[in-house]
């Protein structure tokens, strides 16, 4: 086996125009683009499903038992709800996060034939010097909306720009690579997964590496709303790997530092044969880990064991702190993330 030596630049360099591709569940277009794109660059074979999603496969010595890597692309986001009679528009949420996590961030809203116009999200009440509870009142869709960077007083003139209720809302990632070593962006979950596993598959085939089993990474666009990686699984497919977010808190072992291991999350545990083949190929190869526990989460592989698949599933990411908000992790975590990736597609210890 090969040393590992993907630079972590390489995978913050692709992050970087991944989160700067707006792709909120349900307009996936433009970042799938991106992914096949670069996979194209190198050969590298991708199909697409019919749900949107991006399969690339990577031949292995072993064709008759395969793994599958996924990694989901799709965003939390929202969608125009009504075009209100001040000129402001009401969303609708696209995932599993609250109001305030979105409270005054700028915004772009995508009309039907592709025009951007940007915004901010604020609530009604955001004046202190005119509103008595701007503090107090609830942040709820009844008083959260957008302000377009428009000349618009009413809802005549906010059509008049083209926009319409379903227009398609995305957040400003607010992307940061910092000295410190610290990364802080919006959609970090997942796109940063996304980024780990391009770059690893680009390194494969850079150095004519052989997978022992035929390998195929699965970029689904539907996870946030629940059902992006439960198809389209190959017969042969006996591992399934979901590569995510680890999510930190109170109570949590997880941080920005280490790969972090699920064990079990809001829909059960994950296979205990493949969570062990994990953490010791973390131990022979001095890999930085935690096993960790994600109380409210749900993953593709989850997804895929409720749809009936026959596979051993497991799930492992990088340390995320402030999920759904803007969140945060550290090069070390990105890095023994890549490298606990780097030696299981390598390995040929198959959990069946």
């Amino acid at each position: 086996m090969t040393t590992w030596n993907v630079p972590t630049k390489k995978i913050l360099a692709t992050l970087e125009g991944l989160v700067n591709t707006p792709s909120p569940s349900g307009h996936t277009e433009k970042v799938i683009a991106f992914v096949e794109k670069r996979l194209a660059a190198k050969n590298i074979q991708t199909t697409r499903n019919r749900k949107g999603g991006l399969i690339a496969t990577l031949p292995g010595e072993n064709d008759q038992e395969q793994r599958m890597l996924t990694a989901h692309v799709d965003t939390l986001g929202a969608m125009v709800k009504e075009i209100k009679p001040s000129g402001r528009l009401k969303i609708d949420l696209i995932g599993g996060f609250k109001f305030n996590a979105v409270e005054g961030e700028y915004c772009e809203v995508e009309t039907q034939d592709g025009k951007i116009i940007s915004g901010t999200i604020l609530m009604h009440q955001t004046s202190v010097h005119v509103y008595k509870d701007a503090g107090s009142a609830e942040r709820n869709q009844a008083n959260m909306e957008i302000r377009l960077d428009e000349k618009v007083n009413n809802a005549e003139e906010v059509r008049g720009l083209g926009i319409e209720v379903g227009d398609f809302v995305s957040f400003d990632p607010r992307f940061q690579n910092l000295d410190s070593g610290f990364v802080k962006s919006r959609h970090l979950d997942d796109k940063l997964s996304v980024a780990i596993l391009l770059e690893l598959m680009i390194d494969f085939v850079e150095k004519e590496i052989t997978l022992p089993f035929t390998t195929h990474v699965l970029i689904s666009n539907n996870e946030e709303i629940g059902y992006g990686g439960n198809s389209n699984i190959p017969a042969e497919v006996v591992e399934y790997l979901a590569v995510d977010m680890g999510a930190m808190g109170d109570g949590q072992t997880t941080d920005e530092y280490t790969v972090s291991i699920c064990a079990k999350d809001a829909s059960g545990p994950y296979h205990l044969g493949l969570r062990r083949h994990l953490t010791d190929l973390a131990k022979k190869n001095e890999i930085p880990y935690k096993v960790d526990l994600y109380p409210y989460y749900g993953s593709d592989a989850s997804a895929a064991i409720r749809s009936g698949n026959d596979i051993v599933h497991g799930l492992l990411g990088a340390g995320i702190d402030s999920s759904h908000a803007y969140e945060r992790t550290h090069q070390d975590s990105i890095e023994a993330t890549a490298k606990l990736l780097w030696h299981y597609m390598q390995s040929d210890n198959l959990i069946k």
